[in-house]
């Protein structure tokens, strides 16, 4: 089912989101990629359709017609590179608004499968950037609060 997508300055939107312990994700994450795929976005964080649950989708390649959607359960950044890459960045809750955001240039990330499985992975370029993105989310951090790199 397609939700809706909370728009800034929605105070939801800067809440730090709580880890999935033990909370049914039924039918949440089918949400989470109809409403991305219709936005049309390459990532979805759950408190912006408004749960305030540690999880995000992405599908970064999806519009270049190679579907790779992902989900991501608890995720964390375990180690990321100190080299930085800048990219204009949009947000599906900023509508019309992107900016210029530093991140890493790669970062690997640790999170739990839909199947409850420890995972693993190293992300990098654009897709670092995807899923540094909505972490910020679960965070409660939006690309407004980066400052714009020189």
């Amino acid at each position: 089912m397609k939700r809706s997508i909370l728009q800034h300055p929605d105070a939801r939107l800067r809440e730090v989101c709580q880890p999935v312990n033990g909370a049914l994700l039924d039918g949440l994450i089918e949400d989470m990629f109809e409403t991305m795929y219709s936005a049309p976005g390459r990532g979805l964080a759950a408190p912006q359709i408004g749960v305030m649950l540690r999880v995000f989708v992405t599908d970064t390649t999806w519009k270049d017609g190679d579907m790779s959607p992902e989900a991501f359960v608890n995720p964390e950044i375990e180690n990321q590179s100190s080299e930085v890459q800048i990219n204009e960045e949009a947000c599906l809750s900023i509508v019309d608004q992107s900016r210029r955001v530093a991140r890493p240039a790669w970062v690997d990330l640790a999170w739990t499968g839909l199947n409850g499985t420890r995972m693993q992975q190293r992300f990098d370029g654009f897709a670092a950037a995807c899923v540094c993105h909505e972490l910020d989310h679960l965070d409660g951090r939006l690309i407004l609060d980066h400052p714009v790199p020189s």
